[in-house]
């Protein structure tokens, strides 16, 4: 250990002039990078308080300026906002389960080099991300399924995503080397052993991450509710905070006071339907920040 911080100490003071210039440009550059991450989603929440006059002048905001709440107002007293959350997040929970369920067993499957007619299995999996149905189509299919206007309809088609698919496949095929593979089976381990007692209790990290992002991917969902739900009450949160926007538009015979005030309401109702959708993503995110990071990596190691 003193050896190792003699060491340590000694790099360090063996640093020349330009490489602590290098190192003050670097955190320079970053702290500006970070802060031009960082301030738009400050601004949103700012101006999602601050009266929508004073944010319409586009001066920049660091502090809420005139408070103004009637927009958050608006979004608690709709009565479908607490009914979008809860489907949402039932939808959200589905289609994680579902997800995992069909992502993880497939990507494994496809990661074994002895399964029969591998190679003609991912390439249909990779032609379904260049061409699709289309929307036509995919109606018919969930009309004919007899799921639409069911949370089925939501989560079913986005059961699998053939990028996530790959990304567990090149995790299997780096992470679980044949050698494990011949082992286990030297010891009488079948594959359906293996899977389970062996390749899903090394994988939870890659777990770990396709829950996150199917589970991002399912609370932005909008198109397909819009296509596949009709009742109010089904709706996800999404598609209600579009509803609350409507619901506040500008109608005919309204004063001039009141047009000024309902304009004031749907211009800081655009910046509270932000926040209200993402503050619960992003407090959750540092803590689950590691995962996302891993995702990435993960996908980088192997084609």
């Amino acid at each position: 250990m003193k050896k190792r911080n003699f060491l340590l100490k000694h790099s360090y003071e063996r640093r020349t002039t330009s490489d602590m210039v290098f190192d003050a440009i670097n955190h320079i550059f970053l702290i500006i990078v970070c802060l031009l991450i960082f301030y738009p989603l400050y601004y949103v929440l700012i101006a999602s308080l601050t009266d929508p006059t004073v944010v319409n002048t586009g001066k920049l905001l660091f502090y809420p300026e005139n408070l103004y709440l009637e927009g958050y107002k608006r979004a608690l007293e709709y009565p479908s906002l607490t009914n979008g959350y809860v489907n949402t997040i039932q939808y959200t929970l589905m289609s994680v389960v579902v997800s995992l369920f069909t992502t993880i067993p497939a990507a494994y499957a496809l990661s074994r080099k002895d399964l029969p007619g591998r190679k003609t299995i991912m390439f249909l999996f990779t032609f379904t991300m260049f061409f699709s149905g289309g929307i036509i189509p995919m109606f018919l299919t969930i009309k004919s399924l007899n799921i639409y206007n069911t949370s089925w309809a939501l989560v079913l088609p986005a059961a699998v995503s053939v990028y996530n698919l790959i990304v567990c496949r090149s995790f299997f095929e780096s992470a679980l080397p044949i050698e494990i593979l011949e082992a286990s089976k030297i010891d009488g381990c079948s594959d359906f052993a293996f899977f389970f007692r062996i390749a899903l209790p090394l994988s939870s990290t890659i777990i770990a991450v396709m829950a996150l992002f199917y589970a991002t991917s399912m609370w932005n969902t909008f198109f397909n509710a819009l296509m596949f739900l009709q009742d109010d009450n089904k709706m996800p949160l999404q598609v209600v905070l579009r509803n609350l926007v409507l619901s506040n538009q500008l109608s005919a015979g309204s004063s001039g006071a009141e047009i000024a005030e309902r304009r004031k309401i749907i211009d800081q109702l655009k910046y509270v339907i932000i926040t209200v959708a993402a503050l619960p993503l992003i407090a959750i995110y540092p803590f689950l920040q590691r995962f996302f990071v891993a995702g990435v990596t993960i996908g980088a190691v192997k084609g």
